[in-house]
């Protein structure tokens, strides 16, 4: 049966090309040998299932992967299907793809292109990409079939004899070269094993060699089992003179460690599943010490078979990377973290796996060919995510608003990302508003209603047009900051009106976004304008007197801060209590937010101009005294004028540092005056 030949390639340039180019990861070669593995496995137990091999009733597949630091090798056993010597030759020795010099002459200038081995099914010669000498024992589970012995040295040249391997199934054994010894590292191939192979469907054991030893109870050992020493019972004496039975040992060479799991939680149906084994998962998978909030199992048949579990993880926004780990599995066989066609972008917010046995990989593993089979899969999964977060704020409002301040970050990204997503979830964002109490949407819009002209005219002609307008412009009043707001809160407290609170960065943009999907839905900050609930009646005289002495003060006011674009405006407000207050016009500063990003991200557009209108309140002593000394602009009148401006200004931003520093100084100026 000897015999020697050459890999039909029809060129010797392949080797070079595979160890280089074949895969965008070395350590995959585990991974390939080991799913090879695996598939010889279940084909023989299908064949038992179909009848054509009598499976004895004490086989169990397994695959053991083998490191040896003394001779430099790393070895791949499996007992399964085996392969006679035809099936060498034709497996093996006929590397199967056409146009081999049409391939050679692509890719052989091209170092980055990571599909190579893609196009064409060569998983087992990942092996070369480590090994000088690759051998294969093998025996066919088929009747009177003959053992095999095939090496290659990694040229184009081969030798197939027959073998003396005994039992059916294929032992693959890699002879390291000096560069890659680090896989002769039981620590190494075990970490290589965790990241591509911890679920694969057939048990995986992991031996070193030498053996270390380890001791068990002597009731413990198997028949498997290499007993180096037997230790016999023994009785010890404390020093109280009791006596404690020790039971009878045995040291033995250590057992190959199970290194997999072959029935993950995924593969299982969800109402097979516990909490425990979800958060038990999570711990094992994603070594994320803290609890995730919720979960979703994906469980899917027709029209493909999709399973999975997504995870919300609780996100601390200010102290770590918002960024999840979506992992990827084809058959139960990891391919990668976080592949974009697949994974919508703001689902990698998430933890959670994916095992779609249907993916249009190329033969690597490592991309997917093109597909619009592939966006469907991506559709479906955005579905899925949609569906239990609306479920959850229908059935289980008072879950819902708990994990809001959670999950909010990636709803909202998810709606500024995805068009179906948004349409799905429009009507479950939750906004929590400044009495700590959560409101969907539409309930927002409900307490925020815009009926400005309803104290002054009741006709019932002026009510259906007030109840128009209302219908189509709607506006939800808003905070940034709590603190510096805290002037206009109390406000709206007073006058019972309600606003939400949106601190976050991403609120902006998300904001913008809802009002371009739902027409007459505006946002506004609660500092944009003063609404008509603070403003006392005033009579058309008086507010002609009032706008006449605003352009008096505003001069001496412009001057005295030094903001000669500064707006002013005298206003007879309900409550005595406040001063002044300083809008700015919600377009204004939205632009000049935008402004700010694109700055952060290193594009200098300059600064907008910000519209500024400085409200006095008329009702206010202070204001009483600007009024009456408009005309005699004295220091303190000035010290006032500039004072009330940074108080106003502080309710809505802060100082800068030279304007801080400046507030300091006169507010010691005006107590050092109080105190002569």
């Amino acid at each position: 049966m000897a015999k020697q030949g050459s890999l039909s390639i029809n060129s010797e340039n392949i080797f070079p090309i595979i160890k280089k180019w074949m895969y965008s990861d070395q350590d995959i070669f585990i991974r390939e040998q080991i799913s090879n593995a695996c598939d010889a496995v279940t084909k023989l137990e299908k064949l038992a299932l179909i009848g054509e091999w009598e499976k004895p009733q004490d086989y169990k597949g397994r695959v053991d992967v083998i490191v040896d630091s003394d001779n430099k090798t790393i070895t791949f056993k499996d007992n399964g299907i085996g392969m006679t010597a035809d099936e060498v030759d034709k497996y093996i020795n006929q590397i199967a793809f056409s146009g081999a010099t049409d391939f050679i002459q692509k890719y052989k200038d091209k170092a980055n292109d990571d599909q190579i081995i893609g196009h064409f099914g060569l998983g087992f010669y990942s092996a070369f990409m480590v090994s000088d000498l690759v051998e294969i024992d093998t025996l066919s589970y088929q009747k009177d079939a003959k053992p095999v012995h095939w090496e290659c040295n990694g040229g184009t040249d081969y030798t197939l004899t027959e073998g003396s391997k005994k039992d059916h199934g294929t032992v693959i054994t890699l002879h390291l070269n000096d560069d890659c010894l680090k896989y002769d590292n039981e620590w190494e191939v075990r970490e290589i094993i965790d990241k591509y192979a911890s679920f694969m469907p057939v048990e995986i054991y992991l031996t070193k060699l030498p053996k270390d030893t380890e001791t068990i109870d002597a009731s413990d050992k198997l028949d498997t089992d290499v007993v180096l020493e037997e230790i016999p019972e023994k009785t010890e004496t404390d020093k109280d003179g009791k006596e404690t039975k020790i039971p009878a040992k045995v040291k033995i060479e250590k057992r190959p460690e199970l290194v997999n799991d072959i029935h993950p939680l995924w593969t299982k149906s969800p109402s097979e599943c516990k909490k425990e084994d979800y958060i038990n998962f999570y711990h094992k998978v994603f070594h994320d010490y803290k609890e995730p909030l919720f979960w979703i199992h994906l469980n899917m048949d027709y029209p493909y078979n999709l399973k999975g579990i997504l995870y919300f993880p609780k996100i601390n926004m200010e102290y770590e990377s918002i960024e999840g780990t979506i992992k990827l599995y084809n058959n139960q066989v990891f391919v990668a973290d976080n592949i974009k066609e697949v994974i919508p972008e703001y689902l990698m917010l998430l933890k959670g796996v994916i095992d779609c046995p249907d993916l249009p990989l190329n033969v690597s593993r490592s991309q997917l060919q093109n597909d619009g089979f592939v966006k469907k899969i991506s559709d479906y999964i955005t579905k899925k995510v949609a569906d239990k977060l609306s479920g959850m704020c229908k059935t289980d409002r008072e879950t819902y608003e708990k994990y809001w301040d959670d999950i909010a970050p990636f709803i909202k990204y998810g709606c500024l990302k995805d068009d179906k997503f948004c349409q799905k979830m429009t009507d479950y964002i939750l906004f929590k508003d400044i009495n700590g109490k959560y409101l969907a949407l539409p309930e927002c819009l409900e307490v925020n209603k815009v009926d400005p002209d309803s104290k002054k005219d009741d006709t019932d002609s002026n009510k259906e047009a007030s109840a128009q307008k209302e219908e189509k412009n709607k506006i939800i009043y808003y905070v940034t900051d709590q603190v510096q707001q805290s002037q206009y809160i109390a406000m709206f407290r007073e006058a019972g009106k309600d606003a939400v609170i949106l601190p976050e960065r991403i609120d902006q943009p998300f904001i913008s976004e809802l009002e371009a999907k739902n027409q007459g839905v505006h946002f506004r900050r609660i500092d944009a304008d003063l609404t008509d609930e603070f403003k006392a009646e005033t009579s058309e005289d008086e507010e002609k007197t009032l706008a006449e002495k605003s352009k008096a003060l505003e001069s001496e006011i412009r001057t005295a801060t030094g903001k000669d674009k500064l707006n002013v405006k005298l206003q007879k407000m309900t409550s005595q209590n406040t001063a002044a207050m300083l809008s700015v016009s919600e377009e204004s500063r939205r632009m000049n937010d935008m402004m700010k990003m694109y700055a952060a991200q290193g594009m200098q557009l300059g600064e907008m101009p910000v519209d500024e209108t400085l409200i006095l309140n008329t009702e206010h002593p202070l204001v009483k005294y600007l009024m009456e000394h408009e005309d005699k602009a004295d220091d303190t009148s000035k010290m006032i004028c500039e004072q009330v401006y940074d108080l106003a200004r502080l309710q809505q931003s802060p100082l800068k540092a030279d304007e801080m520093t400046k507030f300091i100084q006169r507010s010691n100026e005006i107590l050092l005056k109080l105190t002569k």
